[in-house]
């Protein structure tokens, strides 16, 4: 059986990038790493828990993309360039297979974006992936929670509600055709963190957050840092053809998903009218759909309402680990 330090070594030791400035990478008892001047330091973490965050049954190539990728989308909610990340890996029994393939599916999206692996921990225990991120950005110029302001347009990438929907259909609640589930099930499993469109948004957008909690906690969130409200046209929230051709059999879960189904991991953002132009020229080069769902107002709280102008009952939360069973 592999011991901790076989893991270390044969999965998770590589050489660094010359371009991230890895004084010193994974051996030691800590990395050293050399920020660029001008620059500011970000980083972010986020745990992943059998049973809790990933079912026990999951393909170990897709958990170490997954494990990756929703730190990869915090740091593009502050339109960061990711440099660097640790991991922290909890296992049962050290089973080579497994450990392979989850080196494999981590390490092919840290090539994608250029992060380097410089340190972490390996222990037996219940299984858990944990993931600090860092990273950096121009000083001054990252992307907040707190920058909405009254008259901003509100803005969101990709499509809505498709994770959460895939998680009803394998939890037996919706019975999608199998393109939906296995389009909606790719979005739960192997989410594409929007790492270059966040990048992209600096000069652009006002604020930004990543949709991981459901659309309308998250939004809220913006929100509440920004002191400001919002009004949201339900139709214009985007959805995929496989939400689309499932709305007619579960219209309410449907809603629910797009509102307040967690594990998007695209961005939500506010900027000002006069960036229409620029937004579309973004979604032209980056082939990433962005759509236009409402404004922002002076007047406190968040609206959602119908095509026929109806306000619609907000979910009353998003994702709580502390509050959903």
């Amino acid at each position: 059986m592999l011991s901790e330090f076989d893991i270390i070594r044969k999965f998770f030791s590589r050489s660094p990038r010359a371009g991230n400035r890895v004084v010193l990478g994974v051996g030691d008892d800590a990395a050293l790493l050399d920020v660029a001047p001008g620059h500011e330091l970000v980083t972010a973490c986020d745990m992943m828990l059998a049973g809790r965050h990933f079912f026990a049954d999951v393909d170990p190539a897709a958990l170490g993309h997954k494990c990756l990728a929703v730190n990869l989308s915090d740091l593009a909610a502050m339109g960061a360039v990711p440099r660097w990340c640790l991991l922290a890996l909890a296992l049962p029994i050290a089973d080579e297979a497994w450990v392979a393939e989850f080196a494999r599916g981590f390490h092919a999206l840290a090539d994608r974006y250029g992060v380097d692996l410089v340190g972490g921990d390996t222990t037996r225990g219940p299984h858990t992936a944990c993931v600090q991120i860092l990273g950096e950005v121009p000083r001054g110029t990252a992307l907040r929670r707190d920058g909405a302001r009254a008259g901003d347009e509100v803005w969101v990438s990709g499509t809505l509600g498709d994770a959460a929907l895939a998680l009803a259909h394998v939890q037996g609640d919706v019975q999608l055709d199998a393109r939906a589930a296995a389009h909606c099930r790719q979005r739960l499993e192997l989410p594409q963190p929007r790492v270059v469109l966040g990048e992209a948004l600096r000069g652009i957008a006002h604020s930004a957050i990543d949709v991981s909690d459901g659309f309308a906690a998250d939004l809220g969130h913006i929100l509440e840092r920004s002191n400001v409200g919002a009004e949201i046209e339900f139709e214009q929230l985007p959805r995929s053809d496989a939400l689309i051709r499932s709305a007619a059999a579960y219209p309410e879960r449907v809603r629910e998903a797009i509102l307040g189904g967690g594990d998007d991991y695209e961005l939500c953002f506010t900027a000002p009218p006069a960036q229409r132009e620029a937004l579309a020229d973004l979604e032209q080069k980056l082939g990433v759909r962005l759509s236009r769902v409402g404004r922002v107002s002076a007047q406190l709280g968040l609206v959602v309402r119908d095509a026929a102008g109806r306000e619609i009952a907000l979910p009353k939360r998003g994702f709580d680990h502390f509050a959903t069973s």
